[in-house]
């Protein structure tokens, strides 16, 4: 296996990394994050006008055809910069159901805004007390007439407070079924909030929605593999979001030990520091190539069972990972390390949340052992 970046994957990866350097620094962020839509429209913008939204969508839709290993390396970019903008919920999850599941009329009306960045769409799927089930339980949509009339509650939607649309999972008669809703669309009511890692969610409650019979996306009662394969392609994107995050959180403790003195000498010639250092590195560099393993395995795997043992495999190990360097940085950074004023404290958050979105590391040793 190939475990470097194609050139045009790196060009592509440098200049959002230089993007990123010169729009997205860590103050700036901060200001986005506490502005009242928690997303930069101005960023937002540019990264479609990049191209970032249409790599993984099909060139028929307008998009490149690209797959998750052509993300990789922007994921790593956004997961070092701690991007909150939701590109991964855009396309790896709600674009990617539409692109997969949809009529030629309904992505001619939903993907064109979305690849040139003036629409935006959040998959919503989890309920309360449903924990990571992709089966929706309490959200429902009966047959009315030639339409549907959808009841129900989300959780924890990501970037459902600037979405256009929502893609929703819904029991049917026939079983697990997807629709799209407009968010400001009559009984859709939003809870906005912000996570602990700056990112924008919303609880979404669905109270006798009427729907039109084009909000039904493929057939009836067949969406449930087609979400399990998206929420893959989406884990595989986020495990490289992590990896960069891991980097830059590396990167940023060595920094530090290099100026922090004690007994008049810097900390990193402490020989159990740099031990810590070395372990942080080598848990980085293995969670990169299970993040690779994960992106090729959803890319060119078509076992559905082996694509799945893969990506699970690969999230427990970046959920250990994750878990590994965001505390040892913290800890070498001392008391200062979980400031609001140092970028590590906020790269700690993420990782955390990384960690347990999609599926916590036990959660998946629960769904290999399911597999067989």
């Amino acid at each position: 296996m190939n475990f470097e970046h194609s050139e045009e994957q790196q060009q592509l990866a440098d200049s959002v990394s230089k993007y990123l350097a010169g729009h997205y620094s860590f103050e700036q962020r901060k200001a986005i994050v506490h502005s009242a839509t928690g997303i930069s429209e101005a960023v937002w913008t540019t990264l479609a006008e990049m191209g970032l939204t249409a790599i993984a969508l099909p060139e028929a839709d307008g998009g490149f055809g690209g797959g998750a290993s052509d993300l990789m390396a922007v994921m790593e970019a956004f997961g070092d910069a701690l991007v909150v903008e939701p590109l991964l919920d855009n396309v790896a999850l709600a674009g990617r159901l539409v692109a997969r599941t949809g009529s030629a009329a309904q992505r001619a009306a939903l993907l064109p805004g979305l690849i040139d960045g003036t629409r935006r769409l959040a998959f919503a799927s989890l309920e309360p007390g449903q924990r990571y089930s992709l089966v929706p339980v309490t959200t429902t949509a009966r047959a009315e007439g030639a339409g549907w009339v959808l009841d129900g509650k989300k959780s924890v939607v990501t970037g459902a407070p600037s979405a256009h649309q929502l893609v929703v999972s819904a029991r049917t008669a026939s079983g697990t079924s997807l629709f799209v809703v407009d968010s400001a669309a009559a009984g859709v009511a939003l809870n906005p909030s912000r996570t602990v890692d700056g990112m924008r969610v919303a609880d979404v409650t669905f109270t006798g929605v009427k729907l039109g019979a084009d909000a039904l996306l493929g057939a009836e009662g067949g969406a449930l593999s087609h979400i399990e394969e998206a929420s893959d392609f989406a884990t595989a994107l986020l495990c490289a979001e992590a990896v960069g995050a891991m980097k830059s959180a590396n990167d940023a403790t060595l920094d530090y030990m290099k100026q922090r003195k004690q007994f008049g000498v810097p900390i990193a010639s402490f020989q159990v520091l740099q031990h810590r250092m070395v372990e942080m590195y080598i848990s980085t560099e293995q969670a990169r190539s299970m993040a690779i393993l994960a992106a090729s395995k959803v890319d060119g795997e078509a076992d559905p069972v082996a694509r799945a043992r893969a990506v699970s495999a690969a999230k427990i190990k970046i959920a250990d990972a994750a878990r590994q360097v965001s505390q040892e940085s913290v800890q070498l950074h001392g008391g200062m390390g979980m400031t609001e004023e140092l970028k590590v404290s906020h790269t700690f958050r993420r990782l955390t949340m990384i960690a347990q979105r999609f599926g916590d590391a036990d959660h998946h040793l629960a769904r290999i052992a399911a597999l067989g």
